[in-house]
């Protein structure tokens, strides 16, 4: 985002706290508009009003009603998402949990910068599929989540709430239903100045005019009237955009390819149905009895008078002449703005924002917006590197192009935070279509911390992300001044007392949909016509770093902040053992910076062995990377099941137990990640049948490491390999979560994995979704999938005398113990009788589900079927899961190994 800096707004940003703080940053191609484009912001600027959109999840928006609100009716239009999405399934590679929570909230951004909305979050953690809202907050803090989303209601001023889902069982989810529940108790409580007090220093209580709830055909009953609903068509035309709301909903939601979103367009008409649930009554538009004209604001009036005339006069084939035009409007605002310091004169300077001030914060942001457009003027700052260090210099390269008849100048580069290297005046000037490129040696400041993602830096629960209680601009941890006598405590602490106003608040991170920008560089501008009109700009640019890719061409991403050493573990990989030999533990050293040496070594519980006990090491250059092979075992003392290893290194006093992973796809920026070197260490009773297995990978797990961990020879096949010639060098094939939903090539390969199993292969299918198969039978007989789930993960299991659990290793309820997240997932309802069923269980207050595991002999060999969550139970170490899946692989052979 680059974001004006102009004095008499930044003046009042110091004054309160308004929706910039909200706003998302960008890690893409700086933002350039068509002269169309540039029409609809100035008639956006024309209208004050605002709609904010409330559901669980990324994904469940209604991207078109979005599109049409943000883009016909031109309001503030805002999408808030209970959860990140952590807890779903991953389409398109092995992230889950954390990383798949990262790349689902990029996927919302990216959505969001198509269809013109903005995105807000609570800090509620989505622990994976609940089936009602009681259990839903029995994990999440309904209070926390509440008090969040009253927060951003009251950030974003909106008039409507309009909520996905209704508040019972029609919703589906226990999330869903949460969703709708809060969503009602915060349209209340927002307006009330009794609830969350405590947020009233920054805002003040607003509330909103009515909540509505966004039905339809999937929610109603068959043959409900809905006439009495009010209803608008979303599925219009913008002329302007050249598109149909739901051709620009498709595109949107199609940036949720995680999970296999990818939407066709629509045209035409597309009514919207809305059931009222709190506050005023509508009868014909949602919008009844709300202003959303410049009268909101006393005085504004004149203001919408000049923003028409500019409207009137704009030339789509010189929007630089609208710029003079557009120059009066923002001295009319500034003169509000004055008005609106005079009225606070003698308050508080950390006042809450009132909505006058809101407004008129909205629309200073669209004015410099849209003369920055007007004048094609294009700004950009990329540094040479895509990590740094705290404390460590940068270059970062400042381009600066003005593409109109405006004569300008460049007069000023500095940086925000503050940081050594101080602000260098230029007198350079701009010429007409001549780029200006200049490179300025910057220092990170010492006392920005890593990139993590602010809701990742301290632990929390299953239900709830954690926010640093105090937290600096650039995104510092108290954590991370490190120990009281190392040098880079004592330099990080001396630049904090000289910068005491770089802190934010756990109240104002709240909402935010990614981490603010490392640095900022500032840029100063003067611009004159020839005819009398001046202007100074000083825009707030984030230092990105760029590059070209040889297919994707060029890319830009976050700066990231690392720390001096990384340590990296390989990533979703437990170390079991089932006997005394050891293993080989690869650490992986990166160097954040050139020139770091230390001390690496592993934590282990007692009873474990490791050489070596330690690992001097020295990196001279910056990214260099060294691995060091530790070799692990079990003693004789070692406990029995699970426990865990963690690798630390210690550099000048300071300890480092933190590796960097990196999320890199086409569709999003590339994302970093700090993960903890902590890895499962498993000790267990295990026997198995069968050497090799054969695994083809559907939509991306980490199985195949796990059963190498437990001594199996895995070899990954494409699909071409598929054949009963090629399966027979094997013990056993194991398809990959959803491969029948996402290998197009097993509807003609499904005969020769049938011939396989016919001349006694054994052949193990890990769940499949009950949409979208590439074909209507997975196994040798008919099974109907469902949707059915066991979601209660420490749910009882009763266990038949099924074979499958007596052999090679005796299966009991306590291998159902410590698993995470869910049980299992996309149970069969129905299944024909040749299939045997081994266990059922079902949560609480539902009848037994018997389905979790299907076995059935076809010919010579041997075909089974399991939901049980197996990609998520192995990767985490749950010892049971290992067994399980061996008696699986080994199923139908003689002898024990």
């Amino acid at each position: 985002m680059i974001r004006s800096l102009r004095p008499l707004a930044a003046a009042l940003l110091l004054l309160t706290v308004n929706c910039s703080l909200l706003t998302e940053t960008k890690a893409q191609t700086p933002k350039t508009y068509t002269s169309a484009e540039i029409l609809l912001g100035l008639k956006k600027l024309n209208v004050l009003g605002s709609v904010m959109y409330l559901a669980a999840h990324p994904d469940d928006e209604n991207t078109r009603l979005i599109a049409y609100m943000a883009n016909e009716r031109l309001l503030e239009t805002s999408y808030l998402s209970c959860t990140r999405g952590d807890g779903g399934q991953n389409l398109i590679g092995p992230e889950l949990r954390e990383g798949l929570g990262v790349i689902r909230t990029q996927e919302l951004l990216a959505a969001r910068r198509l269809d013109g909305g903005r995105q807000f979050f609570t800090r509620a953690n989505d622990f994976g599929f609940s089936k009602t809202s009681d259990e839903t907050f029995r994990i999440w803090d309904k209070e926390q989540v509440l008090a969040d989303m009253v927060w951003v209601i009251r950030q974003r001023r909106p008039d409507v709430l309009i909520t996905r889902f209704p508040p019972d069982a029609r919703a589906g989810h226990g999330h869903h239903q949460a969703s709708a529940i809060l969503a009602a108790e915060a349209f209340s409580a927002a307006g009330d100045p009794k609830r969350f007090p405590e947020q009233l220093q920054y805002v003040q209580a607003w509330q909103p005019k009515r909540l509505l709830w966004n039905t339809g055909s999937f929610f109603v009953k068959p043959g409900e009237n809905m006439d009495g609903y009010l209803r608008l068509d979303a599925g219009g035309y913008n002329p302007l955009l050249g598109q149909s709301y739901g051709e620009i909903a498709a595109r949107s939601r199609s940036n949720h390819r995680s999970q296999g979103f990818g939407s066709a367009a629509q045209r035409g008409e597309a009514l919207e149905y809305f059931q009222p649930v709190k506050g005023d009554k509508a009868t014909k538009d949602l919008f009844e009895g709300v202003d959303q004209t410049w009268n909101r604001v006393p005085g504004g009036a004149a203001v919408g008078k000049l923003i028409e005339e500019v409207i009137r006069k704009y030339d789509p084939s010189n929007p630089s002449a609208s710029v003079a035009g557009l120059l009066k409007v923002r001295d009319a605002v500034g003169n509000l703005w004055q008005n609106a310091i005079a009225k606070d004169a003698g308050l508080p300077i950390n006042k809450p924002t009132t909505a006058e001030q809101y407004w008129l914060s909205e629309k200073d942001e669209q004015i410099e917006t849209l003369i920055k457009a007007a004048l094609g003027l294009y700004v950009e700052a990329t540094a040479n590197t895509a990590t740094a260090v705290a404390g460590q210099p940068i270059e970062v390269t400042y381009e600066i192009t003005n593409r109109s008849k405006w004569t300008g100048k460049l007069s000023e580069i500095a940086t925000s935070p503050n940081a050594i290297g101080g602000d260098t005046l230029f007198y350079k000037p701009l010429i007409v279509d001549k780029s200006i490129r200049t490179t300025k040696r910057q220092l990170i400041p010492l006392f920005i911390q890593e990139s993590q993602p602010y809701w990742l830096r301290e632990k929390g629960t299953i239900g709830m992300y954690s926010v640093p209680e105090k937290t600096p601009l650039g995104s510092l941890t108290k954590v991370s001044l490190g120990s009281k006598n190392s040098p880079d405590y004592i330099n990080k602490k001396k630049e904090l007392e000289a910068n005491p106003n770089v802190f934010l608040a756990r109240q104002l991170l709240i909402g935010l949909p990614e981490n603010r920008s490392a640095i900022d560089g500032i840029v100063g501008l003067d611009f004159e016509n020839g005819k009398g009109a001046k202007m100074h700009f000083r825009l707030q640019v984030p230092v990105q770093y760029k590059h070209t890719d040889p297919v994707l061409g060029e890319l830009y991403q976050p700066l990231a902040v690392v720390p001096p050493v990384l340590v990296n573990l390989p990533p979703a990989r437990s170390y079991v053992f089932a006997d005394a030999q050891p293993k080989t533990v690869p650490v992986t050293l990166r160097a954040g910076r050139a020139g770091v040496s230390g001390r690496l070594a592993l934590a282990l519980p007692a009873g474990w062995k490791c050489e070596p006990a330690t690992f001097d090491f020295a990196l001279a250059a910056k990214d260099e990377e060294l691995t060091v092979n530790f070799q692990v075992q079990p003693l004789a003392g070692a406990a029995p099941g699970r426990a865990e290893l963690r690798a630390t290194a210690t550099v000048a006093g300071q300890a480092y137990a933190r590796g960097i992973q990196k999320i890199e796809y086409p569709h999003i920026p590339t994302q970093f990640l700090f993960p903890e070197a902590v890895a499962p260490l498993v000790k267990l009773d295990l026997k198995r049948r069968g050497q090799n297995v054969a695994y083809l990978m559907g939509a991306g797990d980490e199985v195949p490491d796990a059963l190498r961990q437990i001594g199996y020879n895995v070899t990954l096949l494409e699909p071409k390999d598929l054949t009963a010639a090629r399966l027979k060098e094997f013990d056993a094939l194991v398809v990959g979560i959803r491969a029948y939903n996402t290998v197009d090539a097993l509807k003609t390969k499904q005969p020769e994995i049938l011939k396989y199993i016919e001349q006694g292969g054994n052949v193990v299918v890990q769940y499949v979704v009950n949409r979208g198969t590439v074909m209507p039978e997975i196994g040798p007989y008919p099974m109907t999938l469902s949707s059915d789930r066991v979601t209660v993960e420490d749910a009882p299991v009763t266990l038949t005398k099924h074979q499958l659990l007596a052999a090679p290793n005796k299966i009991t309820a306590d291998d159902f113990k410590g698993w995470v997240q869910e049980q299992g997932l996309y149970y069969p309802s129905k299944w024909d009788p040749k299939y045997q069923t081994v266990i059922s269980s079902s949560d609480p207050g539902e009848a037994p589900k018997e389905s979790a595991i299907l076995v059935t002999d076809y010919g010579k060999g041997h075909y089974i079927y399991t939901g049980l969550s197996l990609f998520r139970e192995l990767p985490a170490g749950v010892p049971g899961a290992y067994r399980i899946i061996t008696n699986m692989i080994s199923y139908g052979k003689e002898v024990a190994q």
